[in-house]
């Protein structure tokens, strides 16, 4: 399976803010999409930076009640790992988890196409892997065994 298959089944797979709007703005947007991070970019497509909620805690303990006055440029991570439509699901998921990574952009052709979490990530990979499992138990019920575990 791959980050294709995911960006499939979201309704809304990018989302991106300015790298000069407001924190406040930023937590205003993140509560109404009921989402955890976005992508910074002054265009839409290019990735400047990528700001969660993680980012603003942090942010909070620095810059106390300033914070809702910043740019989103000033916390977002400059430096991001992206991965492609075609990477595996299963090597997404070990960057992200390796990396501490709960957010990753999607990039075709050096253009922004969405954003996927290790939410998604993680619940696709469950749904790969119970699929196996019943291809195996039909598997092994044809071949005549009794299935081993206890159900």
């Amino acid at each position: 399976m791959k980050v294709a298959d995911i960006l499939a089944l979201k309704r809304s797979a990018k989302f991106t803010i300015k790298p000069t709007d407001s924190i406040a703005t930023l937590a205003l947007l993140l509560r109404e999409r009921r989402i955890g991070a976005a992508v910074v970019s002054s265009d839409g497509d290019t990735i400047e930076g990528v700001i969660s909620e993680r980012d603003i805690a942090y942010g909070l303990a620095t810059h106390k009640a300033d914070l809702h006055a910043l740019p989103a440029s000033a916390l977002m991570t400059k430096t991001v790992i992206t991965c492609t439509p075609r990477d595996d699901i299963a090597l997404v998921a070990s960057t992200m988890l390796s990396r501490n990574i709960r957010h990753l952009p999607v990039e075709q052709d050096k253009r922004l196409i969405g954003m996927v979490s290790i939410r998604d990530v993680l619940n696709f990979r469950l749904d790969e892997l119970q699929q196996q499992t019943a291809q195996f138990r039909v598997q092994v019920g044809q071949m005549g065994h009794p299935p081993q575990d206890r159900e």
